[in-house]
């Protein structure tokens, strides 16, 4: 489960307070405009005011042009894609009705697995409709007569990251069963046309061109290739198994941290299984974070356990634009937690526009026992770009353990989240993620992602050989 399936899920008040009466915005781009304006703390991070008007502009203007809902859901997501926020999105899981159905789930889906490998897209998983002609480390060339690099060259505008971070856009056209709903199944489709099938060129594992026509997969049937069983957290089934091998080398699979509405006991869950370290004193432990874009800080807990003395993780500053929402703009706000309405004594005036916290008692992790003393490694990809991501920058800062596998999401300069609306525009009915708190390193920081200090990534030859180079170098990095 992904943080932003929890996020989306079930959460969204039903009815709004009685506060919710005022006038709202002239269109859907007024009400955009001015909530992106009033709230979002990166809207200047990586452009100027003279380009986000530009963007502003040829939105309007693509707008007015469309034809119909889909042409005006593209636009938008080309325009918040130059805002360059990694959570500034048209999240999937928070649309409704129509808008959901016909532009989400509608359309049929390709009856596969894929992740990029640098330039080469490889078959990691075949539904069974296709499985006699497309072996899985297959390499795709080609998807109805068009290139993967030009599809991909096609879509990566579309696609949210933080700064300039292709790992990240790559991670999420990478359709690998990770999400319920991913972002190749529905962006595809939107750009090219929907197919009732698919003809695909693609490379077989021993080298040979093939040419073959799949069938299109239902939303119900995609989501039934998924690798991770939907079933809710529990001691029972764990979301975040622990296998103990026997070369005194243990393994903690999190595929993510998106605790946000379970009754499992997570927290404990995570303290047992490093009393179970301790207890089968285990030298070298591999925490596998592929896939596993963030949701709460689950990392706290494991680096509580990883230090001896207070861990100082003041990575950025926070800030946000404003101490109380526009009274305009909260009927069309739905979110978790009211108290993101009116911050209240919470922040003081930082700069001009700026408010920062009084109190950031995430800055500071206290050890907690059982301490794990051997040697740790993490493995990441361009997935990490919200919790995990703060979770691996702090290991790597801290010489806490290896990172190993290829470079992260995220963006080394800071990231927007924290907090959020769900601004829903009343005329098109589309739904727009909007992060509140903003992060902030200091000036000359790279606008780029973490790079492991071990890159490896899986070939073609190692998926069809159901090998994973990835875990088998963390397990070398802690034996060592």
């Amino acid at each position: 489960m992904q943080r932003r399936t929890a996020l989306a899920a079930g959460i969204l008040p039903s009815a709004l307070p009685c506060w919710a009466v005022a006038q709202a915005p002239a269109s859907d781009l007024d009400l955009l405009e001015q909530a992106l304006r009033a709230l979002h703390p990166g809207l200047h991070r990586y452009q100027s005011e003279a380009a986000l008007a530009t963007g502003f502009h040829r939105l309007r203007r693509a707008w007015d042009a469309a034809d119909g809902p889909r042409d005006r859901f593209l636009a938008l997501n080309a325009f918040l894609g130059t805002l360059r926020c990694g959570h500034t999105y048209t999240n999937f899981y928070n649309q409704r009705g129509d808008v959901k159905q016909s532009l989400v789930l509608g359309a049929p889906r390709l009856p596969l697995h894929f992740v990029w490998a640098g330039d080469a897209a490889v078959v990691t998983r075949v539904h069974a409709s296709a499985a006699a002609q497309v072996p899985v480390g297959s390499r795709l060339q080609a998807i109805d007569g068009r290139s993967m690099a030009a599809l991909r060259e096609a879509l990566r505008p579309l696609v949210r990251a933080d700064g300039h971070n292709l790992a990240a856009q790559d991670a999420l056209l990478a359709p690998t069963g990770a999400d319920e709903l991913e972002t190749f199944d529905v962006l595809h489709p939107l750009v090219f046309g929907a197919r009732e099938a698919f003809a695909v060129d693609l490379l077989t594992p021993a080298g040979q061109p093939r040419r073959v026509a799949l069938r299109g997969l239902s939303h119900a049937e995609r989501r039934a290739m998924r690798p991770e069983p939907e079933t809710e957290p529990s001691d029972a089934t764990p979301p975040w198994p622990l296998t103990l091998h026997d070369d005194g080398c243990a393994v903690l699979r999190m595929p993510g941290w998106a605790m946000y509405r379970t009754r499992w006991d997570w927290q404990a869950y995570l303290g047992r299984c490093f009393e179970r370290l301790q207890a089968e004193r285990v030298r070298g432990l591999v925490i596998d974070l592929r896939g596993n874009e963030g949701g709460l800080d689950c990392g706290d807990a494991l680096l509580a356990r990883l230090i001896d003395a207070p861990l100082d993780a003041g990575l950025t500053q926070r800030r946000v634009r404003y101490r109380q929402v526009p009274a305009e703009l909260n009927p069309h706000l739905d979110t978790w937690d009211d108290g993101f309405r009116d911050w209240g004594d919470r922040i003081q005036p930082h700069s001009p526009g700026w408010f920062h916290f009084r109190d950031q008692p995430i800055d500071r992790i206290a050890p907690a026992g059982p301490r794990f003393r051997g040697r740790v490694a993490v493995l990441v990809d361009g997935s990490n770009h919200s919790a995990t991501f703060r979770f691996v920058q702090l290991v790597q800062r801290h010489r806490l353990g290896t990172l190993v596998g290829s470079p992260t999401g995220g963006n080394q300069r800071g990231i927007n989240g924290g907090a959020f609306f769900f601004l829903r525009l009343p005329g098109s009915g589309i739904e727009v993620d909007l992060p509140l708190i903003g992060t902030f390193a200091p000036e000359g920081t790279p606008d780029a992602g973490l790079r492991p200090d071990v890159p490896v990534a899986a070939t073609a030859a190692d998926w069809a050989a159901g090998r994973d180079p990835v875990l088998a170098a963390g397990r070398r990095a802690v034996r060592a």
